[in-house]
């Protein structure tokens, strides 16, 4: 213990001794500044979990002062809960220790000297020094984030202290300090190893933007290596033209003024002490993108004259993925909620019919019981069959639109004779045939391909139904399959109402209804099902018509070879 206490004061104590080179004073600076000055929260441990020091923003965050927390376990900092499970993972750590987020997948608590718990987002980095491992922890409040996730409006987190009340804090401290050449070369050698194994990207420039500090972290996610841009490059090498215009126009908005340069626009918050997480997105040197989280702190020399910038970035590909797939998920949830909405308004109005026909079928064949009056009792059983039908498909369209939404429609490729098939829907199809309804059929090319028989088999009984349903009687239904080397296309024609230029836009909507097919029955799902049976076939639906003569619709798929 008495080795940790002097590596703790050691750390603290090496930066007041100002007999040390120019040149050890000028990395005392950089390494002070990005211990100091770090807006989030910086805490290194020894392998036996014991707190060795913690930066201000930290003490802050967890509501402590002093050395309070020296020589105390990384425990103290975590909800008591949690500590068994914490000593085994930290212990497992030690073993095999690396740089990396902490907790990826599950939600992560800090617990204040006052008792209260709040959310931390951590990552960790290790290093050794005299045969000793040390781990350093950069802890972040994403409390905001976590209410902003919850009610899905913004993911912004506004830092709770500003650069004025954490430079107080680091001159009190310093005021206290005395170093040493040999401890400031260990506290070099420390802050060396936050900077090297920091698991988020650390940029620091001078006050006119030219980068002066690139950590491994900011070389390994954007693919530039220091030698690249120290000295040589801005942050801007990293920023998309299009985020820099938008942040201008915000700052417009937001304070009136237009920066005149496009550095400014990075620092502008910054130089007025808002230190807030920004979201960008940056620019590899092989040109890929990817968003990354901002936040630009001033750094200030004794005087509080701003001397040059620090921006933190975390890589939140992953965050953002999580928000994208939660957004489709509740679109989807939304679409299936919508669906169960329209089939009840849809159900009452479609069911009412049938319904009647075979009520009062029933009713009537009930009343006829003479062997004169079979006739009647064969016309309303022939009713009945006919609304159950009509009950039957309304509900198999509605369960196949709900198979569709929720994914489960599976794509079996099978080999099939397609003139056997159609032929076999022709004659399921003559029962509800118009009196001297024809229904032709021709067939051109090789009868055997490979798709899903049971999809098209629903693709063509539906075609083929709307074009007897909106088909008059004494006219012919004109059905076509072409089966050669590279597609597979099925034509379906008739001679009825037609669809105007209007409604051909909405066709494959679900529920869609044509102006002058309200007075025909129908759930409007026929066509939707069609065109999503077939792209789940990698097919198309094409549809040409005019009001009052007649539509054709073509389907095409490409032509699959099943291997052996």
């Amino acid at each position: 213990m008495r080795k940790t206490t002097e590596l703790y004061l050691t750390f603290h104590y090496c930066f007041m001794d100002q007999s040390s080179s120019s040149t050890n004073f000028a990395y005392r600076s950089q390494y002070e500044v990005l211990f100091y000055h770090a807006s989030t929260g910086i805490v290194i441990v020894n392998d036996s979990g014991v707190i060795l020091s913690v930066n201000p923003f930290l003490l802050n965050m967890f509501g402590y002062e002093g050395n309070e927390l020296s020589g105390k376990t990384i425990e103290t900092l975590i909800p008591h809960r949690y500590h068994h499970k914490h000593v085994g993972d930290r212990t497992v750590y030690a073993k095999n220790p690396s740089s990396r987020p902490m907790g990826t997948g599950i939600d992560l608590y800090g617990v204040k000297k006052d008792g209260t718990e709040f959310p931390v987002e951590v990552s960790l980095g290790h290093y050794q020094e005299n045969n000793e491992s040390f781990v350093i922890a950069f802890v972040n409040d994403i409390t905001i984030r976590k209410n902003a996730e919850a009610e899905i409006i913004n993911l912004n987190d506004h830092l709770e202290e500003t650069v004025a009340q954490r430079t107080r804090e680091l001159s009190n401290t310093l005021d206290q300090l005395a170093l040493s050449n040999e401890r400031l070369e260990i506290a070099m050698a420390f802050q060396k190893a936050i900077l090297d194994n920091a698991g988020v990207m650390l940029i620091v420039t001078d006050n006119e933007g030219v980068i002066r500090l690139f950590n491994p972290a900011a070389s390994q996610n954007t693919g530039y290596s220091e030698a690249e841009v120290v000295h040589k490059s801005t942050p801007l090498l990293f920023h998309a033209r299009g985020d820099i215009e938008r942040k201008r126009e915000e700052l417009y908005s937001e304070f009136g003024l237009r920066p005149k340069t496009d550095f400014e626009v990075l620092i502008e918050k910054a130089r007025r002490n808002l230190h807030v997480e920004e979201e960008y997105s940056y620019t590899r040197k092989d040109g890929t993108v990817f968003p990354v989280s901002l936040t630009v702190t001033t750094i200030r020399d004794n005087q509080q004259q701003i001397t040059g910038y620090m921006g933190v970035a975390v890589d939140i590909s992953a965050r953002k993925k999580a928000e994208s797939d939660l957004m489709e998920s509740l679109q989807k949830e939304k679409e299936l909620s919508e669906l169960k909405s329209r089939f009840v308004s849809m159900a009452s109005h479609e069911f009412r019919t049938p319904l009647s026909t075979v009520f009062s079928s029933a009713y009537l064949v009930e009343k006829y019981n003479t062997t004169e009056e079979q006739p009647k009792r064969e016309k309303h059983l022939q009713r009945i069959v006919s609304a159950v039908n009509m009950l039957t498909d309304i509900l198999n369209d509605f369960l196949s639109v709900g198979k569709i939404e929720e994914g489960k429609i599976q794509v079996r490729p099978t080999e099939f004779n397609i003139r056997q098939l159609v032929n076999d829907v022709i004659q399921e199809m003559q029962s509800i045939a118009k009196p001297q309804q024809e229904l032709v059929y021709e067939h051109v090319g090789d009868e055997h391909l490979v798709l899903d028989p049971s999809l098209l088999k629903h693709i063509v009984m539906n075609l083929v139904s709307n074009a007897i349903k909106f088909s008059p009687e004494r006219k012919s239904i004109q059905i076509n399959t072409l089966v050669d080397k590279d597609f597979c296309r099925l034509i379906v024609s008739d001679s009825g109402i037609g669809i105007s230029i209007e409604d051909q836009q909405h066709l494959m909507e679900r529920f869609f209804r044509g102006a002058n097919a309200s007075n025909i029955q129908g759930t409007g799902l026929g066509l939707h099902i069609v065109a999503k049976y077939a792209e789940l076939m990698n097919g198309k639906v094409e549809c040409f018509s005019e009001l009052e003569s007649g539509t054709r619709f073509v389907v095409t798929f490409k032509t699959i070879t099943l291997r052996s």
